[in-house]
């Protein structure tokens, strides 16, 4: 894949078959799922019904994992498309799980994304005014979720779920970037400058997402002092390996501003080498910093272009607040 470490292998078997296996070696070496391709067959499903997408379409209140210690709250949003299939994604207060698509028919649903990092199934069957379901990533995991219709069900602020740990009012750190410049907030580039740090990973998606919006954000506020600075926590534990996915990263996104390697990616280590931070909720998490060094905003999670109308409103807003970030003295 591009951007992602994963690959596929796979041989024709005939005119109109290849058979193979897709490998993902952010989840280990040896983590493969097997494929299996026909030529021509454009369908996802074997089956669709408009009348039924029609039944499916709006918005879900979503909990998965339901009565148990890691269940976490969801908004489901689907579409009934014109030629009958279905669309749509899940938001968490962590994120979302971007572009979803699939069909329904009768009392069922089904939908499935795959980004080169990820390979989602939903599915759920309609009892009453309620969805019931399964949720699967690859072959390594699987859990349960419940929908209840509900237009007004709302996720918590964003922008309430981190803050900085008490006793710190500055962010500083200092990591090397993909050319082993070591890097800190506190460098003379940065001084005097309003900063957007952007905790991420190159096996994220929604850090890809929000990567690009940065960058549009970067290339239109650089001249007016706007300064970005990626730090990021990585799948491999080999830092060679970790290094040379960010530049991939770095170089496919066309990302101007610096990406440190700061480790791997567990909120254990995120949080002691970012000691200012209360906790680490998600990966990404942007820090909004005003040019005398003061924490205006912590953002957890991003909704992506998959939202639709939630990216649309967010980046609105974004644009505005740093227009407003930049010209503060």
């Amino acid at each position: 894949m591009p951007l992602f470490d994963s690959e596929f292998h796979g041989a024709h078997t005939s005119d109109s078959l290849i058979k193979g296996a897709w490998f993902n070696y952010l989840k280990g070496d040896d983590y493969r799922v097997p494929f299996i391709a026909r030529f021509g067959d454009r369908s996802r499903f074997p089956r669709q019904s408009a009348d039924a997408a029609l039944r499916f379409s709006g918005s879900w209140r979503v909990v998965f994992s339901p009565g148990t210690p890691g269940a976490y709250n969801s908004i489901g949003e689907f579409q009934a498309e014109t030629d009958g299939s279905l669309t749509g994604t899940f938001m968490t207060e962590t994120g979302d799980y971007r572009y979803l698509a699939g069909a329904a028919h009768g009392d069922s649903l089904q939908l499935s994304c795959f980004d080169g990092s990820h390979a989602f199934l939903f599915a759920a069957r309609a009892q009453g005014d309620s969805l019931f379901g399964n949720f699967w990533s690859g072959i390594h995991w699987q859990e349960p979720w419940v929908a209840v219709r509900n237009d007004s069900y709302r996720l918590r602020d964003p922008d309430s779920l981190s803050f900085l740990r008490e006793g710190y009012d500055r962010v500083d750190f200092r990591f090397p970037d993909t050319d082993g410049i070591e890097r800190s907030p506190s460098d003379t580039g940065f001084i005097g400058r309003p900063l957007l740090v952007h905790i991420m990973g190159s096996w994220c998606p929604n850090c890809m997402d929000e990567t690009v919006l940065l960058r549009e954000m970067h290339d239109k506020y650089a001249k007016e002092g706007l300064r970005i600075m990626a730090v990021a926590f990585e799948k491999h534990s080999d830092p060679s390996r970790a290094i040379a996915g960010l530049r991939r990263f770095k170089s496919a996104l066309r990302v101007p501003y610096p990406i440190l390697y700061a480790g791997n990616a567990s909120k254990e280590e995120a949080t002691s080498k970012l000691p200012f931070l209360q906790r680490l909720i998600s990966y990404p998490t942007c820090i909004f910093i005003d040019r005398h060094g003061r924490v205006l905003r912590i953002r957890t999670g991003f909704y992506g272009p998959g939202t639709g109308r939630h990216y649309a409103e967010y980046k609105r807003g974004l644009d505005e607040y740093i227009k407003h970030l930049v010209s503060e003295k």
